[in-house]
C-alpha cells in the first residue's frame, strides 16, 4: 500500500497531478479541495494517497488532508453504488465538515447538487453513513464544536449554487477562488454568486 507521495510537483491540473518521486512520475487523481492547495508546479510537496487495484491498472487517489482522505475511504468502503470517481467528486463539491453535517441534518438537498451524486445517491449516502455504527454518532457530537464557519458556509453554498445554475465544479471552484483571497473580507452567498457569475459570462 502507497501510504504517501513525497517529491516535487511537477505537474497540476484540478482534477489530478504528477508528483516525481526519485526519477519516477505518480499520476494521482485529486478533488478540487486538494488543488487549491497545492503549491507551485516545482516545489516540494507532500501528497497523502489512496490505492486502487484494478484488474487492468494501479491507481492513485492523493489528498492533501488526513480528514478528506478519510471521508473518501468511508464512502467508497461504506456506500453501495459509490465508487472513487463519486468520491472525489463529493469532496470537491463541499468541504468535509460541511459534507458530515448534512449527513447528520439529513440534509439531502445541499449533497444532491453535487455533481454526478443526484437525490437517490444523496438518500443512499445519509441512509447507510448514518447506520454506520458510532460514524452518525460521532459526527453528530462533533457537528456543534466543528460546525462550518461563515468562510466555509458562504463558500460552500456559493458553489453549490453555481453548479445547480448548470455550471461545472471546475469552473464554480476557479470562479469563486478568483473572487475570493484568503484573509480578505468575504462577500456574502449571493453576493459570491453574483460577482462569479460574472467571471463565468
Amino acid at each position: 500500500m502507497i501510504t504517501f507521495l513525497q517529491g516535487i510537483l511537477s505537474e497540476s491540473l484540478p482534477t489530478q497531478i504528477v508528483v516525481e518521486v526519485g526519477g519516477v512520475g505518480y499520476q494521482v487523481f485529486i478533488p478540487l479541495s486538494s488543488y487549491d492547495r497545492l503549491p507551485a508546479a516545482g516545489a516540494p510537496v507532500k501528497v497523502l494517497t489512496h490505492l486502487q487495484v484494478r484488474e487492468d491498472a494501479h491507481i492513485l487517489y492523493g489528498f492533501m488532508s488526513v480528514p478528506e482522505r478519510d471521508l473518501f475511504r468511508l464512502l467508497v468502503n461504506n456506500v453501495s453504488g459509490i465508487g472513487p470517481k463519486i468520491a472525489l467528486a463529493v469532496l470537491s463539491g463541499m468541504n468535509v465538515t460541511t459534507f458530515k453535517n448534512a449527513v447528520v441534518t439529513s440534509d439531502i438537498a445541499a449533497l444532491s447538487k453535487i455533481s454526478g451524486v443526484g437525490k437517490k445517491t444523496a438518500e443512499r449516502v445519509v441512509l447507510e453513513l448514518r447506520d454506520k455504527v458510532g460514524v452518525a454518532a460521532t459526527w453528530e457530537a462533533a457537528s456543534s464544536s466543528h460546525a462550518p464557519g461563515p468562510e466555509e458556509t458562504a463558500i460552500s453554498d456559493a458553489v453549490l449554487a453555481l453548479i445547480s445554475l448548470g455550471y461545472k465544479q471546475v469552473d464554480a471552484h476557479k470562479a469563486i477562488k478568483a473572487i475570493h483571497k484568503p484573509g480578505g473580507e468575504l462577500p456574502k452567498a449571493e453576493d459570491l454568486v453574483r460577482m462569479a457569475l460574472k467571471i463565468l459570462a
